[in-house]
């Protein structure tokens, strides 16, 4: 398995509008086993982002489907920003199965 966290600082008043984008445009990825949008609890603008795949390739190939292209291009705008982002190798939990 492959995962990923990261933070995602969005412009001020523009974090729950980034999720819908984001929500709308991560669903159905092959290879996708989890993908979970945190709101920050200290900062109105952060998001957490937590992804668990059945390879890096599969996060990889997700990276080239409509869906999350035109999220990218929705959200971009919305972006201020990316903080620490950190790759993980799961070893499974409650939800992975």
């Amino acid at each position: 398995m492959y995962g990923i966290i990261g933070k995602m600082i969005a412009h001020d008043g523009k974090r729950n509008e980034l999720i819908a984008i984001l929500l709308e445009g991560t669903t159905d990825m092959p290879g996708c086993l989890s993908y979970i949008i945190a709101k920050d609890l200290a900062d109105d603008n952060v998001l957490w982002i937590t992804e668990v795949w059945d390879s890096k390739e599969s996060h990889e190939g997700s990276l080239s489907l409509e869906s999350v292209q035109q999220a990218i291009a929705n959200g971009r705008p919305m972006i201020a920003g990316f903080g620490d982002r950190f790759e993980t190798s799961p070893v499974g939990g409650h939800g992975l199965g």
